[in-house]
């Protein structure tokens, strides 16, 4: 696969974020958002067909990860700076408005950019974690009733503690992020060798696996996966964790997230076997994924595939792209 430009974009507020850049200047802009723990190279099976289509796409490594800027304190990845990152992402390439798309912790991004911010976002489509109506409850209380009230563990509340978690990633990058991936990839639930469900307070990479060379997924080898390990090994887990400790945060800031309706056209694609589809026990958050969207071009639910949708079914996840970009 040929490599893509990189460029540097500097908002107006002085985070340098670092990107790829394919397409044509001047045609509508499409901004990919990638999740935890990925980086923008993680939808580089995307990019070019979507330039074919017609658009200039824009992949940014998210704040805290890669070549962007990883500022120390917690509150600077609040949803409210990562909308400003996008928004001015969306001004630095001299566009009006753009068609946002994210995956994992990149589709709550670009859920709540179309909801706040409606004349910079043409359309949106999110990946893995569809727009959910709003809890009750604030995050952190939600997963403590679900998971460790019930003596389970839950990653989300593993990473709170400061420290913690990145000792754990950054004493074996490589180890780390090949246990995340495989362990939430389609392909290992179809192996016995997904995520297991262990008790709270349990040291979360001990109990992951890595693949044998016979499971191990082209996707998760060769140059891709040296860059991701390359760049974590540089700018550790910090930043991408602290967007876990901001979930109450943006609960309180933005109380109308959940409630509004994105009246944009939307999409929603996911993998069959993701484990988001039970976060919330007895419940398949994927059948009610278009709830509360009002212009919503499709549920594409692919089977087979788990978490890292794009990187498992890429051909699949294109042709449902270009079905909800074609028209508009």
């Amino acid at each position: 696969m040929q490599d893509i430009p990189r460029q540097n974009i500097t908002t107006a507020h002085g985070v340098s974020l670092s990107a790829l850049v394919a397409g044509r200047e001047g045609d509508p802009l499409l901004v990919l958002v990638h999740g935890w723990p990925d980086l923008a190279l993680g939808w580089r099976g995307q990019m070019q067909p979507l330039a074919a289509a017609g658009f200039r796409v824009c992949a940014i490594d998210v704040r805290g990860y890669g070549g962007s800027d990883c500022p120390e304190p917690v509150a600077a990845y609040a949803m409210t700076e990562l909308m400003q990152d996008v928004v001015e992402v969306i001004d630095a390439l001299g566009a009006e408005d753009a068609v946002l798309v994210g995956h994992d912790w990149g589709a709550p991004i670009v859920w709540h950019t179309a909801l706040f911010h409606p004349e910079r976002v043409r359309a949106v489509a999110g990946l893995s974690v569809p727009y959910f109506p709003r809890a009750g409850l604030p995050p952190l209380a939600l997963w403590h009733r679900y998971y460790t009230d019930k003596d389970l563990f839950f990653y989300q509340v593993y990473f709170q503690e400061e420290g913690l978690a990145e000792a754990a990633f950054e004493a074996d990058v490589a180890a780390s992020l090949g246990k995340v991936l495989w362990s939430i990839s389609g392909a290992a639930v179809e192996a016995g060798a997904s995520w297991p469900q262990l008790p709270a307070g349990a040291s979360m990479l001990e109990h992951l696996s890595l693949p044998s060379d016979e499971q191990q997924p082209v996707w998760m080898s060769g140059t891709d996966f040296a860059r991701r390990v390359e760049s974590f090994q540089r700018t550790g887990f910090r930043g991408s964790l602290n967007r876990y400790r901001n979930i109450d945060r943006d609960y309180h800031d933005w109380p109308d997230y959940g409630v509004h309706r994105v009246r944009q056209p939307s999409a929603f694609i996911a993998g069959a076997l993701d484990a988001v589809r039970r976060f919330s026990p007895g419940h398949d958050v994927y059948a009610t994924a278009d709830a509360l969207l009002d212009a919503c071009r499709g549920v594409t639910v692919i089977d087979g595939a788990g978490h890292w949708v794009q990187l498992e079914a890429p051909e699949a996840v294109n042709r449902a792209l270009l079905d909800f970009l074609d028209g508009l």
